[in-house]
């Protein structure tokens, strides 16, 4: 063994991200490894988009939004044969109305290790509403209310980061830098949704992060999350590490 070879604690199985080489989404369900007990997150998001998913429209009563890859976005076709819109880093995904609305809207896609998910929107009435997941592929939105769209409704996505594994105590987080500054930046954190099981309206399985000032495709976020025993080891659990499983 070599001074600079890690110490792989529990089974050496892990989710890859988005989807393996076979099509398939990762393989969560065979534990955790190889992990250290620290994870170091270290991303450089993109601007945000209110409109980087879908521009004005008005979807139809049971209609979807007509997506486009716009600034930060990828258009790719994914196993199933399906399109989906791929997002520079696991953000929540927004939909901003310039009027009153009364449909409701579901998000549908994919997290990090290509898991699928979907999360229930509210109407945004001359506002903007967000998702509390964190989605890295998106491949719809769907109209849900017997009521079309009205206003000129966009879509897109915010400065909601999703987390790489799950933070359920935000002591967990042993440091967190932004934009080259060396103090830690306080930012908003949301821990980890530990509802099991999960539902359209539950929130994040790994928790989320907005920094404290705008990305801008230039500021760089590094984290140092400390993973507890359930997350890495000789116990260590896929739920531990990564969340309960996504709806």
């Amino acid at each position: 063994m070599q001074i600079s070879d890690d110490l792989f604690l529990g089974p050496a199985v892990g989710p890859n991200p988005l989807f393996g080489s076979d099509g398939n989404p990762a393989p969560m369900s065979q534990g955790v490894g190889p992990m250290g007990r620290v994870f170091i997150w270290d991303v450089v998001p993109l601007t945000l988009q209110a409109a980087g998913l879908a521009s004005s429209q008005n979807p139809a009563s049971g209609g979807s939004f007509t997506l486009t890859a716009g600034t930060g976005v990828t258009r790719v076709t994914l196993p199933s044969g399906a399109l989906g819109y791929v997002l520079d880093v696991p953000r929540c995904v927004t939909i901003t109305a310039a009027g009153a609305n009364t449909a409701t809207y579901q998000v549908q896609g994919y997290d990090l290790y290509g898991q699928p998910m979907t999360q229930n929107l509210a109407a945004p009435s001359t506002s903007t509403v967000a998702t509390t997941k964190a989605f890295k592929i998106v491949t719809a939105i769907v109209n849900l209310n017997t009521t079309a769209g009205l206003n000129n409704l966009t879509a897109g996505f915010n400065d909601k980061l999703g987390l790489p594994v799950r933070v359920t105590d935000v002591c967990y987080v042993v440091s967190i830098k932004w934009a080259t500054t060396l103090a830690d930046a306080a930012g908003t954190f949301v821990v980890a949704d530990v509802t099991s099981p999960a539902t359209v309206s539950t929130t994040d399985v790994r928790g989320c992060y907005t920094p404290a000032s705008a990305a801008d495709g230039t500021r760089r976020l590094i984290a140092c999350i400390a993973i507890p025993a359930i997350g890495s080891g000789p116990q260590a659990t896929r739920i531990g590490a990564y969340g309960v499983t996504q709806v």
